[in-house]
């Protein structure tokens, strides 16, 4: 199993912090708000501990579950103390009116990560073509991931695969300029197509 530190305390921190106890992983929550992080802590239960934001985490993989924009700043922030980690980004950069991408064309969340880690450090892109509340159910998903370093996205596939969900690997991580507009897609499913966020991307072979 694996050793994860999650930087954040929202819905996507508590949901795959659920999923990664369930799995046995070893869990830190790292939070800005202390008190929030150890709150989520217990809720999560399983050993699970906090952190000090900033310090150096605990886990091998770091999971940033933050808003957008605060994702790369955080990174940026922590510096030193995330190198040798394996960092996933699982954010959507979604404007406000969720019919369009918040960042330049030509660019991705992860790649700005990749850009303000320490270079010892490994990028992932992951979570992001998953709902949280269609995680939340602990029922089998398909989970898209990009990187560059094949030895960290080895690691994730095996956290994922812990989480009794798939893993699919789809490239490097210019491709995560894709799988964020797949998310973008998928806002735009549930805002009009489907009606609702309650349905998840998955991977089909005809037979």
């Amino acid at each position: 199993m694996s050793s994860i530190s999650i930087i954040g305390t929202g819905n996507m921190a508590s949901t795959i912090g659920a999923l990664a106890v369930a799995g046995g992983n070893t869990v830190e929550v790292v939070g800005r708000d202390q008190s929030k992080a150890a709150e989520l802590a217990k809720t999560l239960g399983g050993g699970t501990t906090t952190g000090e934001f900033g310090a150096v985490p605990a886990g091998d993989i770091v999971i940033v579950a933050l808003g957008y924009a605060n994702v790369v700043p955080v990174v940026a922030q922590y510096g030193d103390a995330l190198g040798g980690k394996v960092i996933v980004d699982v954010c959507n950069p979604v404007n406000s009116a969720g019919d369009g991408l918040a960042i330049p064309d030509g660019t991705s969340i992860a790649e700005g990560v990749a850009a303000a880690a320490p270079a010892s450090a490994s990028v992932v892109k992951a979570f992001n073509t998953t709902f949280g509340a269609v995680l939340a159910k602990g029922q089998p998903l398909d989970v898209l991931i990009a990187g560059d370093d094949e030895h960290a996205k080895a690691g994730v596939a095996e956290f994922v695969e812990s989480l009794d969900l798939r893993p699919l690997d789809v490239g490097g991580l210019t491709m995560a300029q894709y799988l964020e507009g797949t998310g973008l897609v998928m806002i735009g499913l549930a805002q009009h197509g489907v009606g609702n966020f309650d349905f998840a991307l998955c991977v089909t072979s005809p037979s």
